[in-house]
Order: C-alpha cells, then sequence, then structure tokens
C-alpha cells in the first residue's frame, strides 16, 4: 500500500534535519581546528625547534649534520732568546761591560737572567769581565789573565802594591775622599793587583806559615785569585799611622764602607758567617770592583755573596 502524503513529508523534514545538523557539526570542527592553529600560534616559541628527519639521507644532507671546522690558532711567535738579541751580540762584540748589562735591560734583568741560566753567552769566569767571579771551584779564564789599563789611586795612602784596573782606582779614590769627608777617618791601601807569579808566592808564604788549611782559608790559589783581575783591593784604617788587615774590622773606615761601598761600586766580598759559600773566612778589608749598577742591585737584593748574586752553586773548597 503506498505510503500517505504526510508520511513521505515527514520523512522529506527528517532528512533536511539531518543535512543541516552534519553542516553544522562540520563548521563546528572547523571553528575548532582554527581556534587551535591560532592558539598554538600564539603561545609557540620564537623559533620552531626542527624535528629530527627520519630519513637516514635527509640527515646526511642536513648542514647540522655536517662535521664544524675547529678553528685555526694563530701561530704564536716566540721571544728571541736574549743572547741572541742584536742588542746584545753587538754590546759583548764591541760594547763595555755597561753597554752588556744596558743590553740585558739593566743590573738586576742582568742578574736574573745569568742566576737563572738564561743567559749563556755570559761567562762568569771570563776574567776581563767586571762581572767576573774567581773562587775555589772555578778559576780564572785565563788563568794567569793580566788586567789592562791599570792605575794606581791618587786620594789615599799607599801602604804597599797599590797597582789596580784603572776603572777600580778611579772608583776608590772617590769612596776615599767622601769617607774621610763624612769624618770617617782615612784609609790606605795594603795589596792591590797581583800578577799570577805574585801569587803563587804570596800563597806559598801562606802555607808555610799557617799550614795548607788554614792557607786555604785565608789566601787563593793560584788562577783562583780575585787580586790578579785589577778588580780587588785591600785596604787598611789610617789615622795617625796605618794600621793592619786584621785590626780593620770594626773601625769607623770600616763599618763606613759597609754601608757606603756599594755606591762606589764595590762589594765587602767575604763578610763574617759565609765561608761555607765563598771558602774564605771574614775579610772586612777585602773590597771587590763589581761597578756601580751591579752593587747597586747587589746592595737592593741583600745579597752577601757573588756566588749566591749570580745563581752560582757554593765553592767552600777545591774541587
Amino acid at each position: 500500500m503506498s505510503e500517505s502524503r504526510s508520511a513521505v513529508r515527514r520523512r522529506a523534514l527528517r532528512r533536511r534535519r539531518q543535512r543541516r545538523a552534519l553542516v553544522l557539526l562540520t563548521l563546528a570542527a572547523a571553528v575548532v581546528v582554527t581556534l587551535v592553529i591560532v592558539l598554538s600560534r600564539a603561545f609557540a616559541p620564537d623559533e620552531a625547534v626542527a624535528e629530527p628527519a627520519s630519513d637516514p639521507a635527509a640527515v646526511a644532507s642536513s648542514p647540522a649534520a655536517s662535521p664544524v671546522a675547529e678553528p685555526t690558532a694563530e701561530p704564536v711567535d716566540e721571544p728571541t732568546p736574549i743572547c741572541e738579541t742584536d742588542a746584545v751580540t753587538t754590546a759583548l762584540a764591541t760594547g763595555s761591560d755597561g753597554d752588556v748589562i744596558a743590553a740585558f735591560g739593566g743590573a738586576e734583568p742582568f742578574r736574573a737572567a745569568v742566576a737563572d741560566g738564561s743567559a749563556p753567552c755570559i761567562d762568569l769566569h771570563e776574567a776581563g769581565r767586571v762581572w767576573v767571579v774567581a773562587n775555589k771551584r772555578h778559576p780564572l779564564n785565563p788563568i794567569d789573565h793580566w788586567p789592562t789599563p791599570q792605575a794606581r789611586p791618587k786620594e789615599l795612602r799607599i801602604v804597599a802594591g797599590g797597582w789596580l784596573l784603572d776603572q777600580t782606582a778611579a772608583a776608590l779614590d772617590e769612596l776615599a775622599t767622601d769617607l774621610t769627608a763624612a769624618g770617617a777617618g782615612k784609609i790606605g791601601v795594603s795589596s792591590g793587583f797581583r800578577p799570577y807569579d805574585n801569587q803563587v808566592e804570596t800563597y806559598n808564604r801562606h802555607v808555610a806559615n799557617r799550614g795548607k788549611e788554614a792557607a786555604d782559608l785565608r789566601s787563593a790559589r793560584p788562577g783562583h785569585s780575585e787580586h790578579q783581575t785589577g778588580l780587588a783591593v785591600d785596604v787598611v784604617a789610617c789615622d795617625a799611622g796605618c794600621g793592619d788587615h786584621d785590626g780593620f774590622g770594626g773601625t769607623p773606615q770600616s763599618d763606613w764602607i759597609v754601608e757606603n761601598a756599594w755606591r762606589y761600586g764595590f762589594i765587602v766580598r767575604y763578610e763574617e758567617g759565609h765561608t761555607g759559600t765563598t771558602g774564605y773566612s771574614a775579610e772586612p778589608w777585602h773590597l771587590r770592583f763589581i761597578g756601580r749598577e751591579l752593587a747597586a742591585a747587589y746592595a737592593d737584593g741583600g745579597f752577601r755573596t757573588l756566588e749566591e748574586f749570580f745563581g752560582l752553586e757554593p765553592a767552600p773548597d777545591y774541587d
């Protein structure tokens, strides 16, 4: 039996409602998706984090996968060793001892370079140099060195000997003049330059009088004596008359020299309490000229022996 018209209309109305509902659901879904996209963009970080590529070929071709080249370090120029600098080589070849010291940058840099072994061009046993060190472990080079030019001091009494290297004599004249002007009395020279042959006689005489062991505490063997350099001088106190070596310590002259000798380029070479380093008993009368610059560095550093000053090993006895 055929459906009634009203039934057909109801079915058609129901279908229209279903289509409208489907359209509305579709629109609602679209709105939700749009909102999700908008919100995700609003709260996302400034730079998106790339997802790792799943394709091995893509990973291999990615710039991030390429090895990053390490930065190439610039070559660093090593400083020229001090002995190879033009200033030092020229000064050693043609300049004075003062020029050599200046080429090192002054007395303290010179001393430090010698002491730490970074100045192999400086031979501390080269007899013609103001920095020469003569001791029981190291003879002079050459062993029979004869210093020139020589002169005798003019401003103090010559008790014996008196010849010195000219620069030593000039500095001693200044020292003696200022010592007297300061009211500390006067001094005289009792021994100056002694050549190798004369040192043979001096040493043998001490051995004959004292015995070898005692002689070695008071007198240097030939070739090991500072007196052969012309840079060493023994002085005595002279007031009404001149005394001897053993009476020099503790005099106004000796006390003044201890405080002021460095100003003229001298040091008291063998001080009390340092026999274990120098190998000699105290000799307050034995002055050694090392030049004003080195003597100032010696005094400023509080040094008591040339061995310590130049970083040498102690020399208490002969090898």
